[in-house]
């Protein structure tokens, strides 16, 4: 097993600047000619897009809860190879993850899986000496996370960041030895991410320059510091499986309207011996030929609707595909487009139509929260009592549910109920599942997908 230098970027809360934060430090170190390795923990598909264009690699989602422990190493691997630095960044707040009570799936726990050094970034923009106690609190939680350095962002002035710099050098780690001063970022338009209604917007859209961002970091952040601290461990990589020869082809819906999709499941997919055949329900008028199987995620179709609507010729495709008894598997906005409609305001688009149920967008976040699901029938997923976990999060409802069985029965912090719509071979559901803790769901649905 051999290792890679990393370190996580976390912060006391959502909000404080750790996208910006990791895009500096990347940006920063990529100049300098460090192949950097983006990371996400937590189930987000957001923050890795601003990963990858600043580093032009595949960002991978790190967590704890949903892929267990030998799932994160095995993605850590996948992301880091090449590379000569992983940088990780946290969620929420670094002790924050599935309960209030444990550190499932929190930054913290991938710290102590992982033995990685922390830096955390402090929204200083109404604090002096009040920052640094939040960075000693932070450093003397929990046992295990090393917090070995602080960032201090949306900083008023140099005598600001010299206030903070001064508080900073009295604090203390559990070791007894001073938190790092690694560094201040003023308060600039230029490094603010735009927001939208379920967070930040896509890289795509946003307008942060790489070459803006290289420079901030050279000008405001210790990198030479930030380098000798990941060098103080390494981050340990198993061997990673190839691709199995291709054996099913396997249609993957990815443009503006649908690309939430984590890397590795992907990659579990072509491990399994699927290739993967991207198309465009927005762009393509067909679907592409010679497919065993079709995979619809994640997205924003609400966005997007009278352009899918528009296109008869793919929804007609995707119907056809579905009735003739080959495999489809959706998850949230994929179950939004194969119903018979999506209601965006007063307007009913028609959609797909594979399935008879009707969703509406809701003018609030209706559902958010992990998901454990164990299957009640065989499925194209694989036998009765299937597990998996996942997460589910969306601002839509099935304002008309559909009439197909459910076949998942789900429990979550606080709450429990069934899921998972079954007709033949179509299984859709708004669950995002995370297959780095259940490798063997990928394999069966290849195996599936071959049986069409």
């Amino acid at each position: 097993m051999s290792g890679i230098p990393g370190l996580i970027v976390a912060a006391p809360s959502s909000g404080s600047g750790k996208t910006t934060a990791l895009c500096l430090l990347a940006a920063g170190l990529v100049r300098r000619g460090v192949a950097v390795r983006p990371f996400k923990a937590g189930p987000d598909y957001l923050d890795p897009t601003h990963h990858r264009a600043v580093t032009g690699r595949e960002s991978r989602n790190l967590d704890g809860w949903m892929m267990g422990r030998d799932g994160v190493a095995m993605a850590l691997a996948r992301g880091s190879a090449g590379g000569a630095l992983a940088l990780i960044e946290g969620m929420m707040g670094l002790f924050d993850g599935r309960s209030p009570d444990s550190l499932d799936g929190s930054a913290a726990q991938l710290a102590q899986w992982l033995s990685a050094r922390v830096i955390l970034v402090i929204d200083a923009s109404a604090m002096a000496r009040s920052a640094a106690a939040v960075a000693e609190g932070f450093a003397n939680h929990a046992s295990g996370v090393v917090v070995a350095g602080v960032i201090f962002n949306r900083v008023g002035s140099a005598g600001h960041a010299r206030l903070l710099r001064a508080a900073l050098s009295h604090t203390r780690g559990p070791d007894g030895a001073p938190l790092r001063y690694l560094g201040a970022v003023p308060q600039d338009a230029a490094l603010a991410l735009p927001e939208r209604h379920l967070g930040l917007v896509a890289a795509r859209q946003a307008t942060l320059s790489v070459d803006v961002l290289a420079e901030h970091a050279a000008r405001h952040l210790d990198l030479d510091a930030v380098l000798a601290l990941a060098q103080q461990t390494a981050l340990p990589l198993p061997a990673v499986p190839g691709p199995l020869p291709p054996r099913v082809r396997i249609g993957v819906a990815r443009d503006d309207a649908f690309h939430f999709y984590y890397a590795d499941n992907l990659d579990l997919l072509r491990e399994a011996g699927a290739q993967l055949v991207p198309f465009s329900p927005l762009a393509d008028a067909r679907l592409p030929e010679g497919l065993d199987g079709l995979i619809i995620g994640g997205g924003y179709p609400e966005a997007h609707a009278e352009t899918l609507s528009a296109n008869a010729t793919m929804r007609a495709d995707i119907a056809a595909f579905a009735a003739s008894g080959r495999l489809v598997y959706a998850e949230c906005g994929g179950l939004m487009y194969l119903g018979a409609s999506l209601t965006v305001g007063a307007r009913e688009h028609p959609m797909c139509g594979v399935l008879d149920h009707r969703t509406a967008m809701a003018d609030r976040l209706v559902v958010l929260g992990y998901r454990e699901v164990e299957t009640t029938a065989d499925s194209i997923l694989g036998p009765a009592g299937t597990t998996f976990r996942g997460h589910e999060f969306h601002h839509s409802v099935l304002s008309s549910p559909p009439t197909a069985p459910t076949i998942y029965t789900w429990s979550g912090y606080g709450g429990s109920g069934r899921e998972g719509y079954a007709r033949g071979r179509v299984l859709a559901s708004y669950i995002h599942a995370h297959w780095g803790g259940s490798p063997d769901i990928p394999r069966r649905l290849v195996a599936a997908c071959g049986e069409s």
